[in-house]
C-alpha cells in the first residue's frame, strides 16, 4: 500500500493576518516554509481616484454605502450589475454581470491595477463582494479584510481567532467562501462554528452566535452566509466525522435564532422536529443506529433564495458514514441526503425536495452552487434550478415544485447509466458491491464547490469539471471514531466506512472548463487543463468567461466559442471565482488567489507558492505583478535511520494520522501543506518533537499527544523514509 495514492482532505498550517497595513511582509508558511512576497499597488487608474477625498473610505462613507444594502437593493442591482453585493452577484446566484465595458474585442488590453496581500497560506475560496468601491474579502481561518477597491489599500481586518489546533476538525482545508452584506453589517461564519455580525465601517463585532448544536461532533463552517428579508442563513459541515446536518436562520439585527431545519432525522425513539423528519425516518434503517453517527447531510455550501416564490433552496450533503451499508444496512433513500430542499423563507418549513443521489454511497453531495434561471423548454417558459453536483449529472429542476425535468452526465460516470422519467438514477449494481470499486466520479466530485455561472445571452452554463481518481473498498468492520491503523484519517476523526485506494484506481485525472447547454443537455465547448481543481467562473455581457486555473493563471475566454482571449500569471493556483463591478465609470475584475481546498492540501500544479492575494484588473491597468516565489522543496528525503521491519505498521499508522494532509511521501508533490518526502532530514529524524506539542500547532497541525505513542512515531518515520527510498531513482 506504500505506493498507492490516498485521498487528501484536511487542514494544516496557516498564518494569522497582521492587523496593520503594509505592502510587504515575510511569511512563514506551511510546515517550516520561508516565503517573501512583494505587494504591488497602484496605477494611473487608482492614483486618480485616490486624489478625490470625497471618495475616500471614511467610516461615514462606508456606513452610508453598506447601510443601503438590503433585499430590495440586491434585486435592483441586477438591472445594472454595477456592484457585486452578494456572493453570487444576485439572489439567483447566476454570476452573470451585465457590465460590458470589457468585451471579447478589447479584453486583451486588460491590465493589473493593484494587488492586496491577504497574508494567508491556506486555501482562499471566497468571491470578492464590492459595493460603492468597498471590497470585503474573506481568507483562510475566516479572517475578513475590508479593502478600498479604488486603491487596494487595507481599511480594516477582523480575525475571529479560531483555535488553530482545531484545524483537523474539518475535512477540506481551513477555508471560508465569503461574507454577506446587509444594512450596514458584514456577516461571516467562522471555521469553528460561530456566526458574526460586524460593523461594515469599522470591522468591530456587533454580535456573535455559536451555531453548533453540540461540541462533541466535529462541526465546522466554511460556507458563506446568505441574508434576505432580515434573516441570516447558514449551514455547517462535518459529515465525514459523524454529524447531523441542519440549517439555521438568525435575525440580522439581534442575532436571535428564527428557525432551524434538520436535513436528516434524529433518534426515532424521540419526537420528530416536524413532519418532514417523520417522513425521512421511514427511509432509514434504524438497525444502523444512524442517529449515533449523525447521519450526515450537512449543508456546507449552497443556499439560494427566490424572492418571488419566497423559497430558500438548500443543497444537502453526503451520508455519514459514506458507506450506506453501515449507516442503513437494509438500504433506503435516506432522505434528505444529497438533495435540493425548498424551505419557506419566513418559517423554515419544508416545502419540497428532489433527491439527486438516493441512498448516497459515494460522498455525492448536492452542496455545489445552484443557479436559478428562467428558460424555455419545449416552447414553454420554466422557472428552473440548474445544478451540477458531485455525482456527474447536470440537473434541470422546476424550482416552483421540485419536479424533475432532465439530467445528463457532463463527465463519464460509472455508477449510473442515466435517470428515468421519474428522476431516479438507473444504478449500476457493481457500484454498491463489496469489491473494490474505482468510483467515477470519486468523492472529490465531477464538480465540487467551485462556482459555475450562467449567461442568458448565450444560454450556456460555465462549469468547472474534473476527475480525481479514487478507489473505494467497503471496510470489513466499522466502528465509529475508532483510530484504527489503516483507517483513513481515523486518528483525527474520519468515519467513511471505506478503505480508500487500497486498490490503486485506474481512471485518469483531468480538469476542464465546460460550456453546457441546459436546454439541449449537451456540451457546446470545452477547455482542457493540466490538473483538476480549477477555479469558479464569472461570465459577462461582454461575451466573456473568466476563470482561474490550478496551474496558476487567470484566463478570459470567448463565451460563445471558448477561444482564449487573454491570460495573466497568478503565481500559485486559483480555486475561487472572480467578481466584476464599476467604480467611477470604470469596470474592474477582481480575483482572490490562494491554492488549497481538499485537493490542494496535498497536490499542486505549479512550482510557485505565494500568500493569498487579491488581483484587480481594468483596461489599461499598468501595475506590476508581485514577485512569485518558487515552491520550497529539500529534494527527496534521505538519511533518516529506520528498521525496514517497521514499515508495514508505519504504513497503517501514517494512513490513519498523516495522509489526509501530507499525501504519500515522495509520490505526491505537496500542496499548501508540504509533502513529508521533501522536507529537511532533521524534521523527520526528530518527528516526535513535531507531532507532540510541536511548533506548528498555531498553523493548524494537531497535537497527537495521547493519539500516537513514541513507538508509533518511530514506525511512521520508517514508512516515510522507506517510501522515499523505494521510489528513489536507482
Amino acid at each position: 500500500m506504500a505506493h498507492s495514492r490516498w485521498a487528501r482532505f484536511s487542514n494544516r498550517s496557516a498564518l494569522k493576518p497582521r492587523q496593520t497595513p503594509g505592502a510587504r511582509s515575510s511569511l512563514a508558511i506551511g510546515l517550516g516554509i520561508g516565503l517573501g512576497i512583494s505587494l504591488g499597488i497602484g496605477s494611473s487608474l487608482t492614483a486618480a481616484s485616490a486624489q478625490d477625498a470625497s471618495k475616500s473610505p471614511t467610516p461615514e462613507r462606508i456606513k452610508a454605502a453598506i447601510s443601503q444594502v438590503d433585499s430590495s437593493y440586491i434585486k435592483a442591482n441586477t438591472a445594472t450589475s454595477n456592484n457585486w453585493p452578494t456572493i453570487g452577484l444576485d439572489y439567483a446566484e447566476t454570476r452573470f454581470s451585465k457590465l460590458n465595458q470589457i468585451t471579447s474585442d478589447n479584453v486583451k488590453g486588460l491590465g493589473l491595477v493593484w494587488t492586496y496581500n491577504l497574508e494567508s497560506s491556506r486555501g482562499v475560496e471566497a468571491t470578492p463582494v464590492v459595493v460603492d468601491g468597498i471590497m470585503y474579502q474573506s481568507a483562510s481561518w475566516s479572517v475578513v479584510h475590508a479593502i478600498d477597491a479604488r486603491t487596494g489599500k487595507r481599511i480594516w481586518t477582523f480575525d475571529p481567532e479560531v483555535n488553530r489546533e482545531l484545524g483537523y476538525k474539518g475535512c477540506c482545508d481551513t477555508v471560508n467562501r465569503g461574507v454577506a452584506l446587509y444594512k450596514g453589517k458584514v456577516f461571516v461564519a467562522s471555521y469553528d462554528g460561530r456566526l458574526f455580525a460586524l460593523d461594515a465601517a469599522t470591522g468591530k463585532k456587533v454580535w456573535e452566535k455559536d451555531t453548533l448544536i453540540d461540541h462533541e461532533h466535529s462541526y465546522t463552517i466554511t460556507g458563506a452566509p446568505r441574508v434576505f428579508n432580515g434573516k441570516v442563513v447558514i449551514g455547517q459541515g462535518g459529515a465525514e466525522y459523524g454529524a447531523r446536518g441542519y440549517i439555521t436562520a438568525y435575525d440580522s439585527e439581534s442575532g436571535n435564532q428564527l428557525w432551524r431545519w434538520f436535513t436528516v432525522p434524529g433518534d426515532p425513539s424521540k419526537p420528530f422536529e416536524d413532519e418532514s423528519m417523520e417522513k425521512a425516518a421511514k427511509t432509514w434503517d434504524p438497525a444502523g443506529k444512524y442517529w449515533l453517527n449523525g447521519g450526515g447531510g450537512t449543508p456546507w455550501d449552497t443556499i439560494t433564495f427566490d424572492p418571488d416564490l419566497n423559497l430558500v433552496y438548500v443543497g444537502t450533503g453526503n451520508g455519514a458514514p459514506w458507506n450506506r451499508k453501515v449507516r442503513s444496512p437494509s438500504g433506503g433513500d435516506n432522505l434528505y441526503l444529497a438533495s435540493i430542499v425548498a424551505l419557506n423563507a419566513d418559517t423554515g418549513k419544508y416545502a419540497w425536495h428532489y433527491q439527486e443521489t438516493p441512498g448516497d454511497n459515494w460522498d455525492y453531495t448536492s452542496t455545489q452552487p445552484m443557479i436559478l434561471a428562467d428558460i424555455t423548454i419545449d416552447g414553454a417558459p420554466r422557472k428552473v434550478i440548474l445544478h451540477a453536483p458531485k455525482n456527474g449529472f447536470f440537473f434541470v429542476i422546476d424550482r416552483t415544485n421540485g419536479k424533475f425535468i432532465s439530467a445528463k452526465n457532463f463527465v463519464d460516470v460509472n455508477w449510473a447509466t442515466g435517470y428515468d422519467a421519474n428522476g431516479r438514477p438507473m444504478e449500476i449494481p457493481a457500484a454498491r458491491g463489496d469489491e473494490p470499486y474505482d468510483s467515477i466520479p470519486g468523492p472529490y466530485g465531477a464538480h465540487n464547490w467551485h462556482p459555475m455561472s450562467f449567461n442568458p445571452q448565450t444560454g450556456l452554463a460555465y462549469l468547472p469539471a474534473q476527475n480525481v481518481p479514487l478507489n473505494l473498498m467497503p471496510e470489513k468492520t466499522f466502528q465509529q471514531n475508532a483510530a484504527t491503523p489503516g483507517k483513513f484519517g481515523g486518528t483525527t476523526g474520519w468515519n467513511v466506512g471505506f478503505v480508500l485506494n487500497g486498490t490503486p484506481p485506474k481512471s485518469l485525472p483531468f480538469g476542464r472548463l465546460l460550456a453546457w447547454d441546459p436546454v439541449a443537455q449537451k456540451e457546446v465547448w470545452r477547455v482542457e487543463y493540466a490538473s483538476p481543481w480549477n477555479g469558479g467562473t464569472l461570465t459577462t455581457a461582454g461575451n466573456l468567461v473568466f476563470q482561474g486555473t490550478a496551474d496558476g493563471r487567470f484566463v478570459a475566454y470567448d463565451a460563445k466559442t471558448g477561444k482564449t482571449l487573454w491570460e495573466t500569471p497568478t503565481g500559485t493556483g486559483v480555486v475561487a471565482a472572480a467578481s466584476t463591478y464599476m467604480i467611477d465609470d470604470v469596470q474592474y475584475v477582481s480575483i482572490a488567489v490562494g491554492w488549497g481546498g481538499v485537493y490542494g492540501i496535498a497536490q499542486r500544479a505549479t512550482e510557485r507558492q505565494n500568500p493569498g492575494t487579491v488581483y484587480t484588473f481594468a483596461l489599461n491597468g499598468k501595475a506590476a505583478l508581485p514577485e512569485f516565489v518558487k515552491y520550497q522543496t529539500e529534494g527527496l528525503l534521505k538519511g533518516v535511520k529506520y528498521d525496514p521491519a517497521d514499515v508495514p505498521e508505519g504504513t497503517a499508522l501514517y494512513v490513519a494520522a498523516c495522509a489526509t494532509c501530507h499525501g504519500v511521501p515522495g509520490v505526491d508533490k505537496g500542496g499548501n501543506v508540504r509533502n513529508l518526502g521533501y522536507v529537511p532530514t532533521e524534521e523527520i529524524a526528530n518527528l516526535k518533537d513535531i507531532v507532540f506539542k510541536g511548533p506548528f500547532r498555531d498553523r493548524g497541525m494537531p497535537d497527537f499527544t495521547g493519539k500516537l505513542t513514541e513507538q508509533d512515531v518511530v514506525k511512521i518515520q520508517a514508512f516515510i523514509q522507506g517510501t522515499a527510498d523505494a521510489i528513489r531513482p536507482k
